[in-house]
């Protein structure tokens, strides 16, 4: 063998031992990649985690909630409860409500229809009434939702007064978020009339950034009820 021949396989052998040692560092950098990526997303949903609400019914033992409504009206709730108050002109309505997540609550919007929900779907998010203001509910703690129909000639403060009336069940859903915005969750809340009370209870929670559970078409798989503009809410809910 001369020296040329061992030239070219001295060359041949540094080169694959330096493409040998290009391959495992660019694997390597990869594999830190898929680390740092994966290191990052689990950062961020710990960090989300500590920002989301999440609201249920309160306790039976929790304090009583007094909500005021714009006329001057003031509305007491027990824990675990909603209550009604019905005038010629204006539906009241308030519900006890406890975030059991690890963030600031804030209530966006609600929709209430007479009726029980039984299919797992919740109303479209255009049906929901803006709140007035924003109500805020603080990690581990009690606040109250209110709300208010003020048109006797809507379909819906008609609805809504014949099932208070009647005593049957209602159903509630509160669309709310964390304090910058996202998050967004609907919980869904059963009302039913206990001798004196309305009992209530948390059913199911949506998240309304994942396509799935789906919103309802208007006025199919959940209870009928009215079109926005037929619903009105008082300053606090």
């Amino acid at each position: 063998m001369n020296w040329e021949t061992i030239s070219s396989l001295a060359t041949a052998g540094g080169t694959l031992v330096l493409a040998v040692a290009t391959f495992a560092s660019v694997r390597s950098a990869n594999r830190a990649a898929r680390t740092s990526e994966a290191a990052a997303r689990i950062a961020e949903r710990s960090l989300m985690a500590g920002l989301r609400p999440v609201l249920v019914t309160s306790r039976l033992q929790d304090a009583r909630q007094k909500t005021q409504f714009q006329e001057g009206n003031y509305l007491t709730v027990d824990g675990g409860r909603a209550a009604f108050e019905l005038t010629a002109d204006v539906v009241y309505m308030a519900m006890s409500l406890r975030n059991v997540g690890t963030g600031l609550g804030v209530l966006h919007g609600w929709h209430m229809c007479a009726g029980g929900q039984f299919e797992r779907v919740h109303p479209p998010l255009e049906d929901f009434t803006d709140q007035v203001r924003d109500i805020f509910l603080a990690p581990d703690d009690t606040g109250a939702w209110s709300g208010a129909f003020r048109d006797p000639a809507a379909p819906a403060f008609q609805l809504a007064a014949a099932a208070i009336k009647d005593g049957r069940q209602l159903t509630m859903h509160l669309l709310y978020g964390d304090f910058e915005g996202g998050q967004r969750m609907i919980t869904q809340f059963n009302i039913r009339r206990a001798g004196e009370s309305w009992l209530t209870s948390a059913a199911r929670h949506y998240n309304v950034d994942r396509p799935e559970p789906r919103a309802a078409p208007p006025g199919q798989n959940y209870p009928a009820s009215p079109a926005p503009d037929d619903q009105d809410q008082d300053a606090s809910g």
